[in-house]
């Protein structure tokens, strides 16, 4: 069971912010901010003991992912990872931050059933706590699951990563009165909590924003540096990520002048990210036009990119769900309804070398709209 989070943890959180806010002048782009509220060491979000994922509120959870819904969501994504490991010679599974296991659990399983028991097993997380709950999730894999704090040198096999690059620090940038700002945070002029600050910059955003109306937006240097980085290291395999997010014609839309950055706490979302610090998730969509950039100038080939229902049709989902109950047939089908989950997330696959024609972009392959 988890213990639950003290009070204690956002007071200290609190005050690490406000030494770094302090250290840089008494201001610090929200990049830095969000940063320190999801991963300082044993404090932030992902960091500390709070229960995050489940299915409902009463857990003590925070948000549901796709395979905390079903696990027929790992067991059709390991179509598409076996594949990979067939055309690219490989015999491990990498994921990005494993969030509770159970991906991992649901695609040791089938790739177990699909005659693959040989498959090894790398978990790349930064939080120990949620290594803790992968452990024991994974006890029954023990065996064939290492678990590594940071990227390594060199790797080979097929990554996967499901909701996290949506985790990763972004910048804001707001159009004011026709001028361009990097928002960032401040101590609250009352001593109390946080407050945001704008400064000129010379950044803009990688599109041109029609119009001249105020506008407030993201940039995503670490997303795509992590994506470089991922390519440099990747010596021979391929790579699955899975968010929600769109392409930039989309993302910079002059329409949606709010920007994305949304926080989870108790299933229920909120667009303030300055409040209960260290209690909340906080996330934004990605552009997934900057991310197959990235990629491809780091030397990768893109596969493609679909909707996670178009994905997970082309691997097989319809013919799981007609094996499973009423309720189960109706978790799945979260999955891929168009307002679910079908649309608003989507997959970009990436190969090492010459790319080959992935099975979970058979047909739907939207590539042409990044």
């Amino acid at each position: 069971m988890t213990t639950p989070m003290t009070n204690s943890l956002p007071i200290a959180l609190d005050h690490l912010i406000a030494r770094s806010v302090e250290r840089a002048g008494g201001w610090i782009g929200f990049d830095r901010f969000m940063a320190l509220a999801l991963y300082a060491p044993g404090l932030g979000y992902y960091a500390n003991t709070s229960a995050k994922f489940g299915h409902m509120p009463s857990s003590g959870s925070d948000f549901v992912t796709a395979p905390e819904l079903t696990p027929m969501f790992g067991h059709t994504l390991a179509v598409q990872v076996l594949e990979a490991l067939e055309k690219t010679g490989t015999d491990t599974v990498w994921e990005f931050g494993a969030g509770s296991g159970a991906l991992a659990v649901q695609l040791l399983h089938a790739l177990g059933e699909m005659g693959r028991s040989d498959v090894r097993y790398r978990i790349v997380d930064l939080s120990g706590t949620l290594r803790e709950r992968q452990q024991q999730a994974l006890a029954g894999y023990a065996g064939r699951v290492e678990w590594l704090g940071e990227l390594p040198e060199a790797m080979q096999g097929v990554v996967v990563g499901n909701e996290v690059l949506d985790a990763m620090p972004v910048q804001l940038l707001a159009r004011v009165k026709g001028q361009w700002f990097e928002r960032g945070v401040v101590r609250n002029p009352a001593g109390d909590g946080w407050t945001w600050a704008d400064r000129p910059t010379e950044l803009r955003p990688p599109v041109e924003v029609p119009g001249a109306h105020d506008y407030l937006t993201e940039v995503h240097p670490q997303a795509q540096a992590f994506i470089a980085t991922l390519a440099d290291r990747l010596q021979k395999g391929a790579a699955f990520l899975i968010d929600y997010g769109f392409p930039e014609g989309e993302y910079y839309h002059p329409q949606r002048h709010m920007g994305t950055v949304m926080c989870h706490r108790g299933h229920q979302a909120d667009g303030d990210p300055l409040s209960e610090v260290g209690y909340k998730d906080i996330t934004a969509h990605v552009d997934f036009t900057g991310i197959a950039v990235a990629g491809q100038e780091a030397g990768l080939s893109v596969l493609g990119y679909t909707s996670q229902a178009r994905f997970l049709l082309n691997c097989g989902i319809l013919g799981r769900m007609e094996l499973g109950s009423v309720a189960q047939r109706g978790m799945a089908a979260r999955l891929i309804h168009e307002h679910e989950m079908g649309e608003l997330f989507k997959v970009v696959g990436f190969a090492v070398g010459e790319p080959w024609d992935a099975v979970g972009f058979a047909e739907g392959d939207r590539s042409h709209t990044l």
